[in-house]
């Protein structure tokens, strides 16, 4: 494999990823679960993923740029504000329990602080895939979904600079927390600057030159360079890509700028998914099978009640908060970080959860609308808004 061309290995691996993304759209099939499974079944055979992860690594912060695009600065901020219990609950339900559930089977206080990190964070790449393929951008329940994902998207880095600290012995002290939400913090506030004193004063400029070739580079340029300083900083590139979003957003031409990188993001994107399969291993056997099934279980029990519950302290209707509850079950990237940093034992334990989390996930979104509409129908019938939406 390591005398095959690159120009024909990317080739045959777009000519496969579009036979896939065809099949999955005729019967009516999630592609983003096939591209992740397809993953699976060849991780046997990791020669090359480093470079596919790298390619599938900018397809997944332009999916989130793109998502940025839509939530201008003051949007941003009135929503920022109403997360936080929301947030809170999902971190206490979804952490904490489920970490309090592996100590109930005995494992030590490490071991725990690990499983429950691998529950924790919903899927942001096939949550925000799911919900474009799904047509539910403009749903009533999106933008809380979203809010969720970049609060678990802050939090969760904080979980894996534990585990590391941890396993590198250092010492976790109020400092070394303070340090890390410090980073979070600059980076944010750069882009609240960026956006405001800079981008905004760009937007008869970006008018008058969206149709030359060179307006895709700024776009692309942007969302990659603002990603990897959230990298540098040990932060999400996932929340440096929407915040760039959000900057450019400042810009009043959130449309035209997201045109502009969807071709790249469409060829790149499958790649992630794909890299995304490979990181779970699942050729050494099934360890600690009761608590897997526990596990399992709580993982969706969770993820509905704390989003249930949380979408209606956001303010969302039984509806959409029952709506916004099926849509958020799958674990993914951040799990399978988290995961790599595990014992052995856990490592494969962890590797099983996530696909079969992800696996269930991904079919209770499919039919969350149609699951919520059952459930709420005897409870109401006439208070949901009218719209398309709904």
């Amino acid at each position: 494999m390591e005398n095959v061309p690159f120009l024909f290995l990317a080739g045959i691996f777009l000519i496969l990823f579009f036979a896939l993304g065809f099949s999955s759209w005729r019967f009516s099939l999630p592609s983003v679960l096939v591209y992740i499974l397809l993953g699976t079944a060849a991780a046997f055979y990791p020669a090359g993923t480093k470079t596919v992860h790298t390619v599938g690594e900018i397809g997944i912060v332009l999916l989130f740029f793109v998502l940025g695009l839509d939530f201008p600065l003051a949007r941003m901020v009135d929503i920022s504000r109403r997360i936080w219990p929301a947030g809170l609950l999902d971190l206490v339900f979804n952490f904490g329990l489920s970490m309090a559930l592996a100590l109930a089977f005995g494992l030590g206080v490490v071991s725990a602080f690990v499983l429950g990190s691998v529950a924790y964070a919903t899927s942001s790449s096939i949550t925000a895939k799911m919900l474009e393929d799904k047509k539910r951008l403009a749903n009533l329940e999106t933008e809380f979904i979203l809010a969720l994902l970049i609060f678990e998207d802050l939090v969760a880095p904080v979980l894996v600079s534990f585990i590391v600290g941890i396993q590198a012995g250092d010492t976790v002290s109020a400092g070394y927390i303070g340090l890390i939400f410090l980073k979070i913090v600059l980076l944010v506030l750069g882009a609240v600057l960026l956006g405001y004193y800079g981008f905004s004063k760009l937007n008869n400029f970006v008018a008058k030159h969206l149709d030359k070739d060179f307006m895709p580079l700024l776009a692309v340029g942007v969302a990659l360079t603002y990603a990897g300083f959230a990298l540098f900083l040990g932060v999400s590139e996932v929340l440096g890509a929407f915040l760039a979003g959000i900057m450019l957003s400042e810009t009043g031409k959130s449309k035209e700028l997201e045109t502009l990188a969807l071709p790249l993001r469409n060829l790149t994107l499958p790649f992630f998914f794909f890299w995304f399969g490979t990181t779970i291993a699942l050729n050494q056997g099934l360890p600690l099978i009761w608590l897997m099934l526990a596990f399992l279980a709580w993982s969706v029990l969770g993820k509905l009640l704390s989003t249930y519950f949380g979408g209606r302290v956001f303010g969302l209707s039984p509806r959409v908060s029952t709506r916004a509850a099926f849509s958020m079950v799958q674990r993914g990237e951040f799990s399978a970080i988290i995961a790599s940093l595990a014992a052995p034992q856990l490592r494969i334990f962890s590797g099983l959860y996530i696909l079969v989390s992800a696996s269930v996930g991904v079919l209770l979104f499919d039919r969350a609308p149609l699951m919520a509409k059952r459930m709420t129908a005897k409870r109401t019938r006439t208070t949901e808004p009218t719209r398309s939406s709904e």
